[in-house]
């Protein structure tokens, strides 16, 4: 009804603007003279013509669909149908006035065409004027976010155009920033260009900027790291737009922009590997992975779902976590074949039946205790867990014939310093042993710390940060090398693809990263300034702790692969049999002396060296 109401005001507006262009075109045509001897031989032609000429005019308006039009968006689209629609509505009035014989002077038509376009233009978008006023008003009355855009490329000003497109953010643009110098002083969809990335910090205080968002999704991973760390100079929210890959289709939406991740302060390329020509040996095989309620294992158990394995076996010792992996994989590949097994891997028994029941072509082991300080104050729990564990799983793999083992180890079992680590280093060794004697390829996967991941620092200071503070940092200096878990599980993969036996496959992390750094632009991405609204405490190392962590033990050596971010430590020679007398005497040292145990473990591992 309301809709109605509003076209029937808009055809009255159209008939007076329609008469009054013919009332103009004949003061212009004789010079204001209408009561002159030449005016009174059409003026009356007219008069007598009018509600006709009116109504073959609105007519036409209708046909041309000029009452359909939304005009509070009218743009250049809407300008082309008024004037297309005026020519037709005067070419008609022509046609009519030629066919009654009724003749008026041809500037009159050509002057009422042009005077139609700009009246009838006019109410058309005086409608989009009257709701920028009204826009503005409500603006001047509504608290809006003044944004800073990083980037005036074309997507820059896809973003700008984005948000002044959707008044539901409040957000306005007010500066753009570029590297380019002869884009300096420009306008991007008329927002200027004021600096490089190093005036963002002086922009930002200048223009009182209360979010930037970083429009570059060609930048490489370092370069958004830079431009990242210039704007967490300020106090400023980010966020960001994608890469480019992840920008499939090449267009820019405003849910395309997301928060800035921590991710994105690695400053290093995502590693990428050919997962379809890598994982061949994945395809119409039963897969079993250990640990696949965990971080690590539910991601490699996502992955490998994509390459149509026989059957797949996830293996946990605790179920919610087993229970929601399942239901994950159920719901996003509904033709998988998915069995999910309760067990633990300290059972020899159940182990020896899952293998005997299933016998898993390639097995995935990432079941193991991983927490230095827990580890630390129960080094029996991490022996029977990450040694004797191992052990049951690798040797039902040797004995069931299966085709590879990867083993997921960590850069604490370099030089260790803690049982965690010495524990790792251990299950190593029982890798490389096995694959002395056995048909099945062993292997063995080391990384660093994955982003993320259950028990990783990110997510421990994302709830300290939520309970508002203190951040607790180990000691100023601590560093550690960061991998996210989708890049942990295709070094896993690929590196089953590459295992001819015995190999430690290192992945180059590029620099390592200080954990305070980590924890000061974790609390300014989550909008906070660190030691003002944000505390951080150093807290001193915790036992078995390291300062630095390392990849690569000096013996090992590092061969390249065809990979440019993957190498392989060179296998070293292990004596199963040494090896098994030195496990048979650990065996018999978990329920003894304490020391006993810990010497022991010294024994077995030479670099383990005891921090505490």
């Amino acid at each position: 009804m309301k809709k109605k109401l509003k076209n029937i005001l808009l055809i009255f507006v159209d008939v007076l603007a329609i008469n009054l262009s013919f009332l103009i075109a004949f003061a212009i045509r004789f010079d204001g003279n209408l009561m002159g001897k030449l005016a009174s031989q059409y003026v009356p032609i007219y008069l007598h013509n009018a509600l006709t000429l009116t109504l073959i005019k609105i007519v036409i308006f209708y046909m041309f669909k000029m009452y359909n039009s939304l005009w509070r968006y009218a743009s250049i689209e809407e300008l082309i149908q008024i004037i297309s629609t005026s020519f037709f509505a005067t070419a008609g009035s022509v046609s009519y006035m030629f066919i009654m014989q009724n003749h008026l002077p041809r500037s009159i038509y050509i002057l009422t065409f042009i005077l139609d376009i700009i009246f009838i233009g006019a109410v058309r978008f005086s409608y989009r004027i009257l709701d920028k006023i009204k826009e503005k008003s409500i603006l001047k009355r509504t608290k809006f976010k003044r944004v800073m855009i990083v980037g005036a490329g074309q997507a820059g000003a896809m973003v700008i155009k984005e948000l002044k497109n959707h008044d539901e953010l409040q957000s306005k643009p007010i500066a753009v920033i570029d590297d380019d110098e002869t884009k300096l002083g420009k306008l991007i969809n008329g927002v200027p260009v004021l600096g490089d990335r190093y005036h963002i910090k002086k922009i930002a205080e200048k223009k009182k900027i209360d979010e930037i968002i970083i429009a570059i999704p060609s930048a490489s991973k370092r370069e958004i790291k830079e431009i990242i760390e210039e704007c967490s100079k300020t106090k400023c929210k980010l966020k960001i737009l994608p890469g480019v890959f992840e920008l499939i289709d090449g267009k820019v939406s405003v849910k395309e922009i997301r928060d800035v991740n921590i991710e994105d302060l690695l400053g290093r390329e995502p590693v990428k590997v050919n997962l379809e020509e890598m994982s061949h040996y994945l395809k119409g095989k039963v897969v079993l992975v250990t640990g696949g309620g965990g971080s690590i294992g539910s991601e490699l158990c996502r992955q490998i779902s994509n390459f149509k394995p026989k059957k797949l076996l996830i293996l946990d010792i605790y179920e919610n976590n087993a229970y929601d992996i399942q239901n994950e994989l159920k719901r996003s590949y509904p033709k998988l074949n998915l069995e999910v097994l309760i067990a633990s891997i300290r059972d020899r028994k159940r182990i020896e039946e899952i293998f005997e029941v299933y016998k898993p072509n390639v097995v995935f082991h990432a079941a193991a205790h991983k927490h230095v300080p827990l580890m630390e104050a129960n080094p029996q729990e991490a022996i029977k867990n990450n040694v004797f564990g191992t052990l049951n799983v690798a040797e039902c793999a040797d004995k069931y014939g299966s085709e590879k083992f990867v083993l997921i180890s960590t850069d604490k079992a370099v030089n260790p310093t803690n049982v965690m680590g010495a524990t790792k280093r251990m299950a190593e060794m029982i890798v490389q042993a096995m694959s002395k004697k056995s048909k099945t390829e062993f292997v063995a996967v080391r990384f660093g710390n994955v982003l993320g991941s259950n028990g990783s620092v990110i997510p421990l200071f994302k709830k300290q940060i939520a309970n508002g503070g203190p951040v607790t940092v180990t000691h100023p200096e601590v560093t550690r090398y960061f991998m996210t878990i989708p890049e942990a599980v295709q070094l896993v993969i690929q590196a089953g693809a590459m295992a001819k036996g015995g190999e430690i496959f290192v992945l180059d992390m590029g620099e390592p990263v200080k954990i305070v750094d980590l924890a000061e632009n974790l609390i300014r991405l989550s909008g906070f300034e660190p030691y003002k609204d944000i505390d951080i405490q150093f807290i001193g190392l915790r036992p078995g702790e390291k300062l630095y962590e390392e990849l690569l033990m000096d013996e090992e050596g590092l061969k390249e692969t065809q990979h440019n971010k993957i190498f392989i430590g060179k296998p070293l020679y292990i004596d199963y049999k040494v090896l098994e007398a030195q496990l048979r005497r650990l065996k018999e040292l978990i329920e003894g002396d304490r020391e006993e145990l810990i010497s022991h473990i010294q024994h077995m591992v030479p670099t383990y060296k005891r921090i505490s």
